[in-house]
């Protein structure tokens, strides 16, 4: 029987407690039902029943009808707005979906304003990767940053080697990805030491040949001090750079009597946009980049050995086609850099000129489609010599070409080739074999991804150009110029 005592005091103190907390969760709602909870939370207590009989006498069921009492009246104090709040029935959810047919319209018409706002997330689409082409004077450095990575192709001279570390530094980089040497021409590697010697650097390509210099010395102890291989890849091989990549596409073998064509060139892409360094890279590496089978179609081209006229061949040109030429070389140098012909090539494709010795660094921006510049091109196509009438090799007879097919705009069939006569009858037979009635003509160049509204875009050689329907165009892949579409 004690026992029996024992558990209901403990069921009580445990209930009444409940139904205190109960009570004290109630204020927020309903402060009536909240007091009539804590009253019939009170009576429950065995305590409580105690000191009420010592001063009322009344017979022992009386103490539970209290607190059973007072608990209803609680219940039927609370709001009832507690029960609807949970639509959890059957009824409700058949209401619910009652509605929702009732009113079909309504629905589909808010549809897609929902499902619009998930749509634009910005964050897989920033694509940016900025290329600084810094001006250190008669030389060659890139910069270039994407995704927290850094990459920098040859850096200059000695005497412009703490400018390079110093913009470095003001762009916040403390590791290079990725330090590419050309070759180890003193204008080119030399500055590339003291990144070395400055940075945590990841990764050296450089090419492979020794060269008699005390710069390439220097090069080499330097990347052996920070422990690091020099790589030499083979042409064809692709890196993940930031938010793109870059593919090597020179040298395809080692020449040991020329430094220059031993350069290390790339093609370095983000998204739809693409850029071409080449060192000091001459025509006949040039040659065994166009045969190389990579795609060489480019959106901004530097200009090989600083604009020498032994570099930027017409059939590179024809091959890379692009609609931005950045020439790095110093103002006034002894050179004569860059040589008229190279310039007159440029002109005659309405290929837009940056220049380092008239324009400082030039900083381009690309987002995966568009490229946004820091200044205008300077467009000036004069040589780096006044007195420079033209010393292009005399196995390239092909400045002629280009202006005669430049001025005939009118007729575009005559642009195609040096025989107006024969070939302006294909032209027009293309067009009408193709299109039946009225469908757009568009241009296209041998090699390239792209179709233009011209022959003389800017973006391709007019001397090799041919005309088709727009839609030919497309069946074989080619998509619009950014240029003149």
């Amino acid at each position: 029987m004690e026992i029996l005592k024992k558990c209901g005091s403990i069921l009580r103190w445990a209930g009444g407690i409940f139904i205190i907390l109960m009570g004290l969760v109630e204020f927020s709602a309903s402060i009536p039902a909240a007091v009539l909870f804590l009253m019939s939370g009170i009576f429950v207590l065995p305590v409580t029943c105690k000191g009420i009989r010592r001063l009322v006498r009344y017979p022992k069921g009386a103490a539970a009808a209290v607190p059973i009492v007072l608990f209803f009246c609680a219940a039927l104090a609370a709001p009832v707005q507690t029960t609807d709040a949970l639509p959890a029935n059957d009824d409700s959810v058949a209401d619910i979906s009652d509605e929702v047919k009732a009113a079909p319209i309504a629905v589909s018409n808010e549809t897609p304003t929902p499902t619009a706002t998930p749509t634009p997330e910005s964050t897989p689409e920033i694509r940016d990767m900025t290329v600084h082409f810094l001006d250190v004077g008669q030389g060659l450095s890139v910069f270039v940053q994407s995704d927290g990575q850094n990459l920098i192709y040859d850096g200059g001279d000695r005497e412009t080697s703490s400018f390079v570390v110093a913009y470095l530094k003001e762009q916040g980089v403390t590791t290079i990805d990725y330090l590419i040497s050309s070759h180890y021409d003193s204008d080119h590697a030399a500055g590339l030491i003291g990144c070395l010697n400055a940075f945590d650097v990841k990764n050296v390509i450089s090419s492979d040949y020794v060269h008699d210099s005390q710069t390439y010395e220097s090069f080499v102890a330097a990347v052996n001090q920070e422990g690091l291989t020099a790589q030499h890849p083979a042409v064809g091989t692709e890196y993940d750079f930031g938010t793109g990549s870059f593919t090597i596409l020179a040298p395809a073998g080692i020449d040991p009597d020329d430094s220059n064509d031993n350069s290390v060139a790339i093609k370095l892409e983000n998204g739809d946009d693409s850029f071409i360094f080449t060192g000091d890279a001459e025509s006949s590496s040039e040659a065994e980049m166009c045969a190389s089978g990579i795609d060489l179609d480019c959106d901004v081209l530097v200009l090989g050995h600083h604009g020498s006229a032994t570099a930027t061949s017409w059939e590179f040109l024809q091959a890379t086609v692009p609609e931005y030429a950045i020439v790095s070389c110093g103002a006034d140098n002894s050179y004569g850099h860059p040589d008229k012909d190279t310039m007159d090539k440029l002109r005659d494709m309405d290929i837009q000129v940056y220049r380092t010795d008239k324009q400082g660094t030039i900083t381009c921006t690309s987002d995966g489609t568009d490229l946004t510049w820091d200044q205008e091109p300077c467009n000036d196509y004069s040589p780096g010599d006044e007195k420079d009438t033209g010393t292009q090799p005399a196995g390239e007879s092909v400045p002629s070409a280009p202006s005669a097919a430049v001025t005939p705009e009118p007729t575009p069939a005559a642009t195609a080739a040096p025989e107006p006569a024969v070939i302006s009858t294909p032209a027009p037979t293309q067009t009408v074999e193709a299109t039946p009635g009225t469908e757009e003509q568009v241009w296209v160049s041998e090699t390239g991804k792209k179709y233009h509204n011209k022959p003389d875009c800017g973006n391709m050689n007019p001397d090799n150009a041919r005309q088709m329907t727009r839609s030919e165009a497309e069946n074989l892949g080619l998509g619009p110029c950014k240029k003149c579409f």
